[in-house]
Formats: structure tokens, sequence, C-alpha cells
């Protein structure tokens, strides 16, 4: 008896420790698997403001099905917003997202309460040019038990000197925030989703897009999170919420004095009562299928990132996981060149397509997936010069919904050949009234050339309202674009797409464009030029910082050097480069931390509203999820054509057959878009089980199915693909047929049927370029296949000087991956995995339920634990 009531004690114990520890993993998995962006039609919202702004009608683009991207916020009905000098003074919005329950305030508009608002983190330091007065961008109220005046508060304030005090802040999970709201633990500047100033037009009519953000990114909010109400369970939805700020007092008569800012924090109890709030319906952020299913592993193109994070929850209910790792595509392909065992790779090119290397033996099949490509994505807001016309002036604040870009345009913003983005080569000295550029020695050819892409006379002979605006040229703006480290197919296309136009060939070798530009010589084509005495290849797959240039800024009392890694910092990825364009974030370290330990530049955040140009290569998914403006782009044609579903499709016409070719930008006709790309899955069927194969064949069978219709719930193709036309279909099937039906030649018969191998178990690391030198790759969908000629092979060293920051591809090596969140993900699991084989066995059996897997951003997953056997010694007593 003392046994059994022992044996339940430590049972009841176990469990309780157990359960904690599995429920931490859990919500781990929970803050990472949001669901891809789509965009919904019929969840769009039209809302009326109240008071003094009851002419006001507010409209979201979309409210349910969100995850993190970004939504339109319009309105009309507004006056035009007037500004103090340059702070925002009366008739502007602010927009912010908030958690919980209607607080039952408004009958008629159902809204959180105040203090579960994300907003207030405006920046604390560098505020020369930022458009508040530290109350409308902030938490700060005035108390007053009568509030007379916008911004005054009756509830918080009260004990403070002259009544001063802040809103508290309340986290979804309890935790309060009372005091230096504005730089606070949760949320700051860098991460903040809140818009402080939207301005609206003369036409009273105004427009923003806002990031939404889940749990994964704004986790004390909790947006997405499963929550359990009455035994149902839903993703718990949030608010956006619009403050609108007026003209008129409280009194309802107009602010007495115009020159200063009258208004106040909108979470004040005064403005909040003119608040507008909007529900959103959030996809869930939980993992979708069943913790120790089976699970196939997928890797490479990112161009299938988010099609492939939809298709993943559809297909659960089969019982299988497809495990994604995002990896560059030619080291997936040299990946499953090199062992057949490791699944199924997406890519745009064959295996043996790379340079040096040849295809393997035996049967490869090739399915088309996904049809998408890249992007010049942007955000600008225009910013009228003195003297503009009085129809710029009109609109100035207001974003720039399309510009026209050549290849020989992109190939100057990527070989960094604007005087501007190699920052301080070049100086004004001035002297007896007269100015005179003076160059760092061997950046004479910058002295000349435009300080950026808005006064490059060839950009404003397809964009002239530029020649208008006004635009800070710095590496921050228009002097390059935001890029992704590492190799990608992606690269290869935009090079390849440069290539094939004789002016930007030109350019590059050395020949100056019609006024007079010049190439920044580290990218020139010819050896005869290129300081390294080396010709710039165009046929790469990398987006290389190739200039050494360093500066020490003058005057300063800085010791440490900026490299064009801190003036043009590179991303994790594609998604991760539309997000700071969406942001306007160009990560430029130009903020010298003198207290960071070893003291290092940093990044002083997101641009300031009414200025903002960023520029960036992105996919077409990515930028649809973040509502970007897409560039559009010269054709092979000579037609200037964007990313859309026909410009796509044309794009692809006649790629089907049995291997993967790539389309050619070179070749583009009449409306196709030059930067698309078709995604195939690759299987090399010989080494799979059956089981693996089957596993396979059902993926792609939906992928060429119900995963081509465009639309926003889990499975669905979401925006930012083509549908695949019916031969490319077609093409898809008859590769799964042939994986599930392939049938070994050997008197082996098939592998083994077990979780270790057939592309089964872990969903693999990313893969990195060490592993490109392999025994071959396949090429084709039979055996065999002949291998290209490698590059010429650099040379041992570099043949100029140049900060450790950067190290030039002429050594063959390039910076070191950006510092990221996520490179904590794998220890951090593992060690919860760890923990968690610990209790779990203890819960009610002699086997866990393994293997455990945690989810990453845009379907990534790692097994953070595998399968076990409980000793059964190990286990409790009968």
């Amino acid at each position: 008896m003392k046994t059994s009531a022992t044996n339940r004690l430590r049972r009841i114990t176990l469990r309780l420790g157990a359960g904690a520890v599995i429920g931490a993993l859990l919500g781990a998995v929970a803050a990472q698997a949001a669901q891809p962006a789509a965009a919904v039609a019929d969840s769009t919202v039209t809302v009326s403001g109240r008071g003094e702004f009851k002419d006001m009608r507010f409209t979201v683009s979309q409210t349910t099905h969100l995850t993190n991207q970004a939504v339109s916020v319009s309105w009309t009905g507004g006056r035009s917003t007037a500004f103090a000098g340059a702070l925002f003074n009366t008739d502007f919005v602010q927009i912010m997202q908030c958690w919980g329950d209607d607080d039952g305030t408004v009958k008629g508009n159902p809204g959180p309460s105040r203090t579960q608002c994300q907003y207030g983190a405006s920046p604390t330091t560098n505020r020369g040019g930022w458009p508040g007065n530290a109350y409308d961008d902030t938490r700060s109220v005035t108390y007053s038990a009568g509030p007379s005046n916008y911004g005054q508060d009756d509830s918080y304030g009260a004990g403070g000197a002259f009544g001063q005090g802040e809103v508290p802040f309340k986290s979804v999970d309890g935790t309060v925030i009372t005091k230096n709201t504005q730089n606070n633990p949760l949320f700051n500047y860098n991460t903040t989703n809140e818009v402080d100033f939207a301005r609206t037009s003369s036409d009273g009519t105004g427009q923003e897009f806002f990031e939404v953000q889940t749990a994964n990114e704004a986790p004390h909010l909790g947006c997405g999170v499963p929550v359990t109400k009455a035994g149902v369970t839903t993703p718990r939805s949030c608010w956006l919420v619009i403050v609108p700020q007026g003209h008129l007092d409280l009194d309802g008569q107009p602010y007495a004095d115009r020159t200063q800012v009258n208004a106040g924090s909108p979470v004040s109890s005064t403005n909040w009562k003119n608040r507008v709030a909007i529900k959103l319906g959030f996809n869930s952020v939980a993992t979708n299928c069943a913790l120790g299913a089976d699970e196939r592993a997928t890797t490479g193109s990112e161009l299938a990132a988010d099609a492939m994070t939809s298709w993943q929850a559809a297909l659960c209910p089969t019982g299988t996981v497809y495990g994604y790792t995002e990896m560059g595509e030619p080291d997936a392909r040299a990946r499953l060149s090199r062992d057949a065992k490791t699944g199924l790779a997406f890519t745009t090119r064959a295996l043996g397509d790379d340079p040096g290397t040849t295809a393997p033996g035996g049967l490869t099949a090739y399915a088309p997936v996904a049809l998408s490509g890249a992007v010049i994505g942007f955000t600008i807001e225009r910013r009228a010069k003195a003297g503009a016309p009085e129809s710029t002036q009109k609109i100035s604040g207001t974003k720039v919904q399309s510009i026209s870009l050549t290849p020989r345009l992109v190939a100057k913003l990527l070989t960094e050949s604007y005087r501007g983005s190699v920052w301080g080569s070049v100086v004004t000295r001035s002297s007896g009234g007269t100015s005179t550029p003076e160059a760092a020695k061997g950046y004479q050819w910058a002295v000349s050339n435009p300080a950026g892409l808005v006064t490059d006379p060839e950009f404003l002979s397809l964009n002239p309202e530029f020649a208008h605006l006004s635009v800070a040229e710095t590496p921050a703006t228009d002097t390059d674009l935001i890029t992704t480290l590492g190799h990608s197919d992606t690269a290869r296309t935009v090079w390849k797409w440069i290539a094939s136009d004789e002016d930007a060939r030109h350019f590059l070798s050395g020949v100056p464009d019609e006024w007079g530009m010049h190439v920044n010589p580290y990218f020139s084509t010819s050896a005869d030029v290129n300081p390294t005495g080396l010709a710039f290849e165009l046929a790469r797959d990398d987006f290389p910082k190739s200039d050494p240039w360093c500066l020490i800024p003058a005057e300063t009392g800085v010791a440490g050097k900026q490299c064009m890694t801190d003036f043009h910092p590179y991303v994790d990825d594609m998604h991760a480069g539309a997000l700071s364009t969406r942001r306007a974030d160009t990560l430029w370290k130009s903020y010298w931390d003198a207290l960071a330990v070893p003291p290092i530049y940093k990044s002083v955040g997101p641009q300031i509203v009414g200025s903002r140009f960023v520029i960036s290569i992105t996919d077409v998914a990515s930028a649809a999820r973040y509502s970007l403006q897409s560039a559009k782009l010269r054709n092979a044609a000579g037609k200037f054509t964007a990313p859309t579903v026909t410009t796509l499709t044309t794009a692809a016409a006649g790629a089907a057959d049995d291997t993967a070719h790539p389309i050619d930008p070179a070749r583009a006709k009449a409306d196709a878009y030059p930067l698309a790309q078709l995604v195939y899955g690759v299987v090399r069927p010989a080494a799979l089980t059956a089981g693996a194969r089957k596993d396979y064949a059902r993926l792609l069978n939906y992928a060429a199915g119900s995963g081509q219709t465009t639309g926003s719930d889990p499975g669905d193709l979401p925006p930012g693909y083509a549908p695949l036309p019916t031969a490319l279909r077609t093409q898809a099937r008859q590769a799964a047929t042939v994986i599930a039906n392939w049938k070994s030649q050997s008197s082996a018969g098939d592998p083994t049927d077990d979780p270790a191998g057939g592309g089964s178990g872990t969903s693999g690391g990313t893969g990195t370029s060490a592993d490109t030198g392999s025994s071959g790759v396949a090429g084709a969908s039979g055996a065999g296949g002949t291998g290209k000629p490698g590059s010429p092979a650099p040379s041992a060293a570099a043949a100029f000087g140049g900060g450790a920051a950067v190290e030039t591809t002429a050594n063959g090596i390039t910076p070191g991956d950006p510092s990221s969140s996520l490179r904590y993900a794998i220890p951090i699991g593992a060690a919860l995995g760890a923990a968690a084989a610990i209790g779990a066995p203890f819960v009610g059996g002699s086997r866990i339920r393994l293997p455990l897997r945690l989810p990453l951003p845009g379907g990534r997953s790692v097994t953070v634990l595998p399968r076990l056997s409980l000793p059964r010694r190990l286990r409790l007593r009968p």
C-alpha cells in the first residue's frame, strides 16, 4: 500500500515536471511556425471615425488568416496634415497593434485596453530630424482630474512631478511595465510595428502599410497562439487600433497656436476616446503536425519557402511530416548529388549544372512545383524639393508606386559604383569660397559619378518625377541594394539578366555610360581595369562586396573602421530583406557604440517617416507578404515588366520537359518578366526506401494539384506565386509517378525502410559552400551527364589592401554571416529536448513520443531529440 501510494505521488510529481519542460518546448515550437501570408479579398473591413473624425473612413485590406505580413491601412475624409516646422502638428494618423478582449468602453466599436497596445517605442537617441514631440510618439501623459486638452490623462501621472506620468504596458503574460516604457525590454524602436505618424494628403486621403506581428515577432502580444475558451481552441485574435489626431481641442475649438505641436500621446485617456479598433484574426503559430509523426526531409531554394510552409500543414493528416530546411540551391544540389538519401531538394537548375560539377549516374526525377522569381522591391516616399511644382508639393510624403530599372542601373547598384556607396572616399574641400571634390587614392573614378540612383541621368530619363524629389544620397538610401549573403540561383539569375544586356556589359568592362559614369574598378570585367588584376566574373551565384574601402570617420574620436559590410550589411535571406525594406531599415551600421564589448558600429534603426528610401533584391512571395512595391524591369525584348501572374507565366512558356531548365532572362520575349524562376522538386529514387518514394510522390502530386490553388488557407498557394501551367503540372505528376513506381534493377531490392534512411528523420541542417566539392552531381532524368568547365581559379592572395571587415571575392571568401537570433535556436532546442528526455519517459510509457522537432521560421525545422527507448530498469515499479 505504501509502495503504491509512493508510486502514485512519484507519477504525479514527474508528470508535472515533465509537462512543464515539454510545455516550454512546445512554446518554442508555437513561437516559430507561423503560416504564410495570403491576401484575403473578402476580409477587408471599413469603419467610420467618431466625433471630430466622424467623416473619416478607415479601411484595412485584410483582417483574417493573418501571419507576419503587411496590410494596407487607408483612409478618406480627413484634413491635410499640418506641420510645425519639421514636426507633425495636426491632422495625422497613428496606428498600433494590441491584444486582449473588448474593454467595454465604446459600445459601437469594441476594442482593447490602451494598456495592452504596442506603442511608444520612438527613438531615445539621435532624434535630430525626428518628427515627434516626445508625447505624441510615446506613452507619456500629463495628469488632470478633469482634462481640458488632448494628451492629458485622468488616470496616470497623479503622483508624478507636475502630473507627469506614463501609461503602463501590460504584456499577455501579465508582465506590467510602468516606467521607461519608451525603451522597455519587450519592444523597442527596432522591433515595434507602430506607426507614429501617417500623413493625410491635401485630398483628405492617406495610406500606410502596417506590419502585422504574430507571437513569433511580438511574444508580449501573443497573436496567433492557440487559446482555449469553453472547450474550443482557436488562435488568439488581436486588434489593429487607429488613433486620428486632429486640429480641434477638447472644447471643439481649433488649436490657438499652430506654430507648436499640440498633439499628445494616442494612448492618453483623451485621445483614446477617438480610437478606432478593428479585430484581427490570425493563423495559428502552433505546430500543425503531430509530434512523433514520421518525417521526410526537404531542403533547398528559398523560393519554395512560403509555398512549402503552407503545403506542410495540409499534408499533416497523411501522417507524414514534410520538414523543410532553407538552403542555397548550389549547396542543396551538391548535397543531394553526394547523398541521394537526403531526400528531396528544391532547385531551379539541374544537378550537374554548376561549374566544375558532373551528373551522377542513375535516375533523377524533376517535378516543377512553384513559379516565382526575384524582384527589386522598394519603399520610397516622396519628399518634394524646394521650388518643386505644386502638383509635386501636394503629394509630398506619399509613396512612390512604380519605378523602371534597366540591367545597367541594377549593375551600378550591385557594383557599388555610385559615389555615395563608397562613403567618404570623395570629400568636398572648401577654400576661398570655392568647393572642390577630393578623392582618396584609387577613387578618382568616383568624383564624376552621381552620388546615387536618384541623381543618375539614366534613372531620371526613365523616372522623371524624381527630378523634383529630394533624397539624402547615403549608404542608407539609393546607393546600393539590400542583398543576401551566400550562394543562390537567384543571384545567378540576376547576374545573367545583367550580362544579357549590351549596355550593362560595356559599362562593367570599363566603358563609361553616355553621361560619363564609370564602374567601380573592383567590379570591372576587364582584368586591365580591375585593381586585383582579375576580371570580375558575371557567371556567379553571389552578391560580393568586392571593394576593400574602409573609413575611420574624421573628427569623431572613433577608432574603429567602417567598411563596405558596415555601409551595406547583408541580410540572412530574401525574406529578411523584404522585411527590412518594409520597415525602411537598411541596417547601415553608422552609430559607434563605444560602450559595447568590444566597441562596434551599430544600426540606428528605421528611417524617418516622410523621407524613406530603401531598395532590395527579394523574391516575389516575400514582396507580396510585406506589400512591397516592385520595380518594372526591362526584358530582352526591350519592354519594362513587373512580376504578375501573367508575366511570370509568359516567362515559363515552353519550360516543360523531363529535366530542369532555368528560365533564361536573355530569351525573355514580349511581356515576360526577366527574373522569373521555376522551382523543381528533385529526387534520386534509387537510394530511397519504398515508403520514402511514396511520401515524396504524395508531396509532388499535392504540389501539382491542390497546392496550385491561390488562397489563404493552409495548403493553398500563397500570393507571390503564379499557378503552374497545365504542361508543368503534368510533368510534375509524371515525375511523381516515376518516383513512386521506381523498381531496383539489382537483386538487392529496395533499401531497408527504416527511420534512419530514405530521407527520413531530421530535416537536416543548413548547407555551406564547403558542400560543393562533391563526387559529381546528376544532370538529367536519366543516368550520367556532362559537367561544365569551372570558372578560372582566383589568385592565392588579393592584389590590394583593405580593412579586415571586407575580404573580397578575389580571395574566394566572403564575410561571416550576419548576426541573427536564429543561431540560438538549435542549441536552445537541444537543451530543452534533453530536459524533456529526462522527464517525458516517466509520463506513462516506456517509449517517448519521438522524434521531437522544433519548427523554425519559414517552415524550417530541426529534430532536437531522436527516437529513443527507455531501459526497463528506469521504468516505474508496478
